[in-house]
């Protein structure tokens, strides 16, 4: 795998991120050297960027590999959070082969088509590659959409077995404009699933550091549609949450609602419903599904160092993998930065070779979530992992 970063205002941004994408050996150039050949290029971009620009001069830097991504809540990079920045990630043809769909609108018809591309590319790319059995699908899909929940779940028929993960397209905490990207175009209420097939092993995981409480409360009024609560237990909903968590409702933020996760149960698996702002009404904005009836639990953190460090352990448990790519909710930034974490949550993406973004929710498989580390472990080929002979 192959990574680079650059300042999103520097006016040479997308020459520097090709420049850190090119081979570690520069006398060797494409031509000379066919398997160092990109077959796929990430773009994860500041709001604060010239998204436009950047669209379109990365589609003609990188010609003719792929390019597709979006905007971000933050990056994840070499340093571990951040912002302000590009985080390029380049898939080499050697190891990979993907094929990107682009949801052009995020209505019925539009998803259908989308489901016959996704059959169509998935058969493509086992005629390719038939000796290659890893696959996994990345979704990056705009963050205001309030389409991911449906989203997820209409993909799902035509993903099959392979598992997938994506992150919902942010914009840092302005929640104003959110964007994906695809062949040097901007787009919104839109999304781009790219799915991957590789010699490399992978493991998509799904991760966070909350468990639920006793503490419950149960949706009585709600707009499903626009992720709208308006009355929780039967009282006015921002109201009624202060009382419950002890808190003025006029001191009611985004750092409330990163220290104060909500759950849902489904089935045997609770999952985060996180709270987005609150409303001029009183009512409570979520990022993802809600709906009346829906029982709602305060939700218990584990120190997220402790947790972060525990689950990269696990992923590198019978080896390192060469990369790590992901997509982590800006709440749970929020959280680390409010409990003075941020240094050792960026040390430990860092040391483990995690790059993404960070987003407005996250989905793994046909789930939407949130405030919630979702990604995909690569690591190197078999004949790529040292044996004991190999270890000085």
């Amino acid at each position: 795998m192959r990574t680079a970063y650059a300042d999103c205002l520097h006016p040479e941004a997308v020459a520097q991120l090709a420049q850190g994408l090119a081979p570690s050996d520069t006398a060797k150039t494409a031509t000379d050297c066919p398997d160092q050949e990109l077959e796929l290029v990430l773009l994860f971009i500041s709001p604060l960027a010239d998204i436009a620009r950047i669209a379109a001069e990365a589609c003609a830097q990188f010609a003719p590999v792929t390019v597709v991504g979006c905007t971000t809540a933050g990056e994840i990079s070499q340093s571990g959070y951040g912002e302000g920045g590009i985080v390029a990630v380049g898939f080499p043809k050697s190891h990979f082969t993907t094929c990107c769909t682009l949801i052009e609108t995020l209505d019925t018809p539009e998803i259908q088509t989308a489901l016959h591309q996704i059959i169509r590319n998935r058969r493509q790319m086992t005629l390719a590659a038939p000796d290659w059995e890893s696959e996994f699908a990345f979704l990056m899909v705009d963050g205001l959409s309030r389409r991911e929940d449906t989203l997820t779940a209409q993909l799902a028929p035509g993903l099959g077995p392979v598992p997938l993960f994506g992150g919902s397209a942010g914009d840092g905490d302005a929640f104003q404009q959110t964007s994906v990207l695809y062949d040097g175009k901007v787009f919104e209420n839109a999304a781009v699933l790219t799915q991957v097939r590789s010699i490399c092993p992978v493991k998509v995981f799904k991760a966070d550091n909350l468990t639920p409480t006793n503490n419950r409360m149960v949706v009585t009024a709600a707009d499903p549609g626009q992720r709208l609560v308006h009355e929780i237990n039967a009282e006015p909903a921002a109201r009624e949450l202060a009382r419950i968590l002890g808190k003025d409702p006029e001191q009611l933020s985004t750092y409330t609602f990163a220290a104060h996760p909500l759950l849902v149960r489904l089935g045997d698996q609770h999952h985060v419903r996180a709270i987005q702002q609150v409303a001029p009404d009183g009512s409570l904005v979520f990022f993802s599904a809600i709906d009346e009836g829906m029982v709602l639990a305060l939700a218990d953190q584990q120190d997220m160092v402790t947790h972060l460090q525990k689950e990269m352990q696990s992923l590198g448990q019978q080896r390192a993998p060469d990369m790590i790519l992901a997509c982590d909710c800006l709440l749970r930034r929020i959280d680390a930065e409010q409990k003075q974490q941020t240094n050792a949550v960026s040390h430990i993406l860092s040391a483990n070779r995690v790059f993404g973004f960070s987003t407005y929710g996250e989905q793994v498989n046909s789930m939407h979530v949130n405030q919630t580390l979702t990604g995909v472990a690569i690591y190197p080929p078999p004949d790529l992992v040292p044996t004991q002979a190999d270890v000085p």
